[in-house]
């Protein structure tokens, strides 16, 4: 839907609004209606008084060829001048007040999202793999991972603060591990480019992603600067390509990224507050795409099948979800959650948000694909987690725990911790 289009959003104004009420977004008709009115009303006085004053000048001329005085008429002239400076400044602020009004407007939802007020009314569209029983009483990894000596909270608070943590040997290395396997499990077999980007980013960045201007509490800032610290791949690799025109033979376009990824978490309001599901600071590996409205979701599909295949070649059992109206982001036209099972919390927690923006985020980026001679249109963009490291090193430890505080490594991932078994660290113990 082409939200941020002003013509589109004027002709169509009360149907989006409701639309925009099923995501408990309360949109003011009355208030765009008013300000629309003196749009058109200052728009229409303005061409009339052009006209009349195009009229008088050919007047004027009359008027000197035939001798006679143009004063009175001249003044006229002048009084038109400065009444169409005033109502075109009129137009520029209305349409700036506008553009502040669009800004601040979420995404509306694709026609299959289905319609809830919250997390509750999110629809469960498949589950993969059976949680493991076990025959002992499994731990959480805020336990097991300081057990184990690979995991240091107090250590971390003691040189940062509260909501960060210091891995240790083979938790450091299962980092790592998780890191590597995922960019070359995207790169290699889901013919993903890999990115490396800075992760400072500026204002246009933000906005272009639609953090900025509404989210600017959940972002850390660098003083005295325009720079930021990226909340998450997203936003400089959807960036790499703000104010340019694609060619269509160029599409789709695919990258991934691993980047750390810094929020203040100013919303989460206590959520989560033990272990390193939500943190200040973590790692991530992102998947951004490139396209066109033809093929976005098509390919939204293919980029959750490709986060899915991770989880799945860890043998981590999961489930799919589709968030509901009321609980999608900012930016999102359509998302799924993935959520994967912790023993130790027994329980599901996302651990990739893949969405569909449509032509959102493009739009407020400037990146556009040529379609004709002269001619573009917007792209579509697309992401996902594929995965959030930590959340997946907190369901290895807590899926593969044993019985005596080792954790078994994944087939597939021995090869990268060159180990069988995370067991017990001496290491400042």
């Amino acid at each position: 839907m082409r939200v941020h289009e002003l013509s589109h959003f004027r002709a169509n104004v009360e149907a989006i609004a409701d639309r925009l009420a099923t995501r408990g977004f309360a949109f003011d008709v009355e208030q765009w209606k008013v300000l629309d009115t003196e749009r058109r009303a200052a728009v229409t006085e303005a061409e009339q008084l052009k006209a009349q004053r195009n009229a008088q000048s050919m007047e004027i001329g009359k008027l000197k060829k035939a001798g006679a005085d143009t004063t009175a008429v001249q003044a006229e002239v002048r009084a038109m001048g400065d009444r169409i400076t005033e109502l075109d400044a009129k137009v520029v602020a209305v349409d700036e007040r506008f553009r502040d009004l669009l800004t601040a407007i979420p995404n509306l939802p694709h026609e299959s999202v289905p319609t809830g007020a919250s997390a509750d009314d999110n629809a469960e569209i498949k589950r993969v793999g059976t949680p493991r029983t076990f025959d002992f009483e499994p731990k959480a990894h805020w336990d097991l991972g300081v057990d184990l000596g690979i995991l240091d909270f107090e250590r971390a608070a003691k040189i940062t603060g509260a909501r960060f943590a210091v891995y240790f040997g083979q938790g450091a290395r299962l980092e790592r591990a998780l890191m590597n396997f995922m960019l070359d499990v995207h790169t290699r077999d889901h013919g993903y480019t890999e990115v490396f980007p800075p992760f400072l980013v500026n204002s246009a960045s933000l906005f272009g992603t639609g953090n900025l201007p509404k989210f600017g509490a959940d972002l850390f800032k660098i003083e005295n600067s325009d720079y930021w610290l990226a909340p998450t791949a997203e936003v400089p690799v959807t960036n790499l390509l703000r104010d340019e025109t694609l060619e269509p033979e160029q599409l789709p376009i695919h990258f991934c990224s691993y980047t750390s990824c810094f929020r203040s978490e100013a919303g989460s309001h206590g959520r989560d507050v033990r272990g390193i599901i939500r943190q200040h600071q973590f790692q991530k590996v992102e998947l951004v795409k490139f396209t066109t409205a033809e093929t976005s979701y098509d390919e939204h599909e293919k980029l959750t099948q490709d986060a899915e295949d991770i989880l799945e070649r860890l043998g981590l059992p999961y489930r799919r979800m589709l968030l509901c109206t009321g609980d999608m982001g900012f930016s999102s036209a359509k998302t799924y959650d993935l959520e994967v099972w912790l023993p130790g919390q027994a329980t599901y927690k996302e651990i990739s948000s893949c969405s569909n923006f449509e032509a959102f985020q493009a739009r407020r980026a400037g990146i556009r694909v040529r379609t004709g001679k002269g001619k573009s249109e917007y792209a579509h963009t697309i992401n996902g987690s594929g995965l959030a490291v930590g959340r997946t090193w907190v369901a290895i430890v807590e899926n593969y725990q044993q019985a005596d505080g080792s954790v078994a490594v994944p087939a597939v991932l021995q090869p990268y911790l060159q180990a069988e078994v995370i067991t017990k660290s001496g290491i400042l113990r």
